[in-house]
């Protein structure tokens, strides 16, 4: 890190050696609006407000490295110039490398590399990639927030949260910051062609229906009214129940879930007739479900409607959530 910082100091010595005769004009700009100005692009420099702070990106970048798996998928949807992605732990929910299954293929195919794996911050790995621009995440098991400083002494770097936003907003938020906003609008704009026309193949079942995490003994996380999985069944005609207030933990789970303990499950879900439950973990969650003798009497449990959103809608952006969709297509299906 420290011989590139040298090198970088370097050059802009001989920049400014090589300007000193210029305008008096360009002497009032910064090094950065100078670049831009010189590239004919008077969208950059552009500053970017995010999770960390602000942070100035002189440039479209070149070389963006991903240090959050869950952000990474957004970044290949808007064909961003992605060198390398650092990599989760490997599970029923990645490839053998750590890479989400839901972007891997695409991953591979642009030429993604990994930075680092299983979660674990590597600032030498980071810094050999050369990046000109860093893109992590402020919450989440991939969150960087406390290496913000570390990670900008190599490159521009923008924290994101992505936990409280839609895949959409967040994919138009990474528009903006790489100066792709329009292959972020192409990329959504695309994805609700699709969807409206899934829709039509879809015969509902009896509605409302609710989306969960099925945690075992330590209950439920139901997702919320606003939550990204309730829009993604929203945007395919179903009726959205969020659980029943009076049952809900005061506790708030991640990405804004309601939390249900094991005892009140039952009754937080009663208003729904039909259950969806993401497979975090793999498998199939919807067994253990029904066979939990606390929400025997569910009403979705006691009529057979409850059904696996399988293993990659926890993390929804462009490519899990197509898949999911295609999943929910494929169940009911005319």
């Amino acid at each position: 890190m420290r011989s590139r910082l040298l090198t970088v100091t370097a050059l802009a010595a001989l920049a400014a050696l090589a300007l000193g005769g210029c305008s008096s004009e360009t002497d009032t700009l910064s090094d950065t609006e100078a670049a831009a100005a010189a590239a004919g692009d008077s969208s950059w420099p552009r500053t970017v407000e995010h999770g960390a702070g602000e942070t100035e990106i002189s440039a479209a970048p070149l070389r963006i490295v991903s240090v959050s798996p869950s952000i990474t998928g957004s970044l290949l949807a808007i064909d961003a110039p992605l060198v390398g992605s650092a990599a989760t732990t490997v599970s029923p929910l990645s490839d053998d490398k750590g890479f989400f299954t839901q972007w891997a293929d695409a991953a591979d195919e642009a030429g993604v590399e990994v930075v680092y794996g299983d979660l674990e911050l590597d600032l030498d790995a980071v810094d050999l990639f050369e990046p000109d621009l860093i893109i992590g995440s402020v919450n989440g098991g991939d969150a960087t927030l406390e290496a913000y400083d570390q990670l900008s002494e190599i490159a521009p770097t923008v924290l994101l949260d992505y936990g409280t936003v839609t895949w959409q907003e967040l994919t138009t938020e990474l528009g903006t910051i790489t100066g792709l906003e329009e292959q972020a609008a192409a990329t959504i704009a695309e994805y609700d062609d699709w969807v409206a026309a899934q829709a039509e193949k879809i015969m509902l079942p009896e509605q409302p229906v609710t989306a969960a995490v099925y945690m075992g003994a330590d209950g439920v996380w139901a997702f919320g009214a606003d939550s990204p999985q309730a829009r993604l069944l929203t945007a395919l005609g179903f009726t959205y129940e969020a659980a029943a207030e009076a049952f809900r933990s005061e506790q708030t789970g991640a990405n804004g879930v309601d939390i249900l303990s094991a005892e009140n499950a039952a009754s937080g879900l009663a208003g729904s007739r039909t259950l969806f439950l993401v497979a975090m973990g793999g498998g199939d969650p919807v067994s253990a479900f029904v066979g939990d003798p606390l929400l025997v009497n569910q009403p979705a449990v006691a009529a057979d409607r409850v059904h696996s959103l399988g293993t990659e809608s926890f993390r929804l952006d462009y490519f899990s959530a197509k898949n999911t969709t295609q999943l929910i297509v494929d169940t009911f299906s005319e």
